[in-house]
């Protein structure tokens, strides 16, 4: 499989015999790890609709981004499709967890579609603060990454011209507002909390009047994870992050091992697992996106314990206890 990050074989120190290749393996487990909030709201809109509805039940995008989860889905009923007009007359439609422009629940009601929303609630926190800065005369600048359909779904709640998207600190330095321009700053949920925290602060610097928003846009469970990571790296040459490609979280916690000091690997299951990976290597870490189950940990660690003797051992940084109500149809 392809990573955005160097091969661990690539970086990890040469074995110097065949023994030491089948050393003992220290395995740290950062906590909090996998399934987060909204993903777990988003998932049982998903499946307590197929129960209510009966299937198929169409969703509108991957509901979260993660192979497994939507493989499962759709064997129990759903079926996945880019664009609503895919979307037959007469089925019940469901929105991702990464939100959506406002046109689109609009063309669902237009054709008289039944349809659920399962954007995760602090996506749509953000969502309702664009639409406030809006109303307020500001122009927004919007922190994310260009196509990410967080950052389709937030521009789509204002309208065309109201937010300008902002990917680095250089960007912050291109911006033509005057220094005394009406803006504001909003971000999307799943980023890099030190990358976003010196975009912040260009912006702050270089606009002083700059609204900001009320509570940090990153979500819990992203700053949750990458501090996990941040507390487990730097212990290990290797880090495993269980996570799709096009997740946005996933991606920043590979980012966030490999500044810590690992060789960080982005993968989607056990099978990804190239053994010589793991030459030369004593200390491994794991950990998992906010899209990826429990049970791709447990196969990960089945996978290594194959490979070689493991000791494990958690590290538990925070205690998350958060939960989120489903919909008033799935509900009733």
């Amino acid at each position: 499989m392809n990573a955005p990050f160097p091969s661990p074989a690539e970086s990890a120190p040469a074995s110097s015999d065949a023994a030491s290749t089948k050393a003992p393996l220290r395995l740290f487990i950062a906590a909090p790890r996998g399934f987060c909030a909204g993903v777990d709201r988003a998932i049982e809109i998903v499946e307590r609709a197929i129960e209510k509805y009966g299937p198929p039940v169409y969703v509108r995008h991957e509901i979260v981004h993660n192979r497994f989860v939507v493989d499962g889905l759709k064997a129990k009923g759903a079926i996945f499709v880019e664009e609503l007009d895919e979307v037959p007359d007469g089925v019940p439609v469901i929105f991702s967890a990464h939100g959506v422009p406002k046109s689109v629940p609009a063309a669902a009601t237009e054709r008289g579609l039944d349809w659920l929303d399962a954007t995760c609630p602090l996506v749509s926190k953000v969502h309702r603060q664009a639409e406030r800065q809006i109303a307020d005369g500001r122009h927004i600048l919007f922190i994310g990454h260009a196509g990410h359909p967080e950052v389709i779904g937030t521009f789509g709640q204002v309208p065309e011209g109201g937010m300008t998207l902002v990917e680095t600190v250089e960007d912050v330095a291109a911006l033509e507002f005057p220094a005394d321009a009406e803006l504001a700053y909003l971000s999307q949920t799943t980023l890099s909390v030190d990358d976003t925290a010196a975009i912040i602060a260009a912006i702050q610097a270089r606009y002083p009047r700059v609204a900001a928003p009320k509570a940090e846009d990153i979500c819990y469970a992203t700053s949750n994870r990458q501090a996990a990571v941040k507390r487990v790296a730097p212990d290990c040459q290797l880090m495993f992050v269980i996570g799709a490609p096009n997740s946005s979280n996933s991606l920043r916690l590979a980012e966030v091992a490999q500044r810590s000091g690992a060789c960080a690997q982005l993968i989607q299951r056990a099978s990804d697992i190239d053994p010589a990976w793991l030459e030369g290597v004593d200390t491994v870490g794991l950990t998992a996106g906010a899209s990826a189950p429990e049970s791709l940990v447990n196969e990960v660690i089945a996978r290594l314990k194959e490979l070689r003797e493991v000791s494990q051992q958690e590290f538990v940084t925070a205690t998350e206890t958060i939960s989120f109500k489903l919909p008033k149809q799935l509900t009733a």
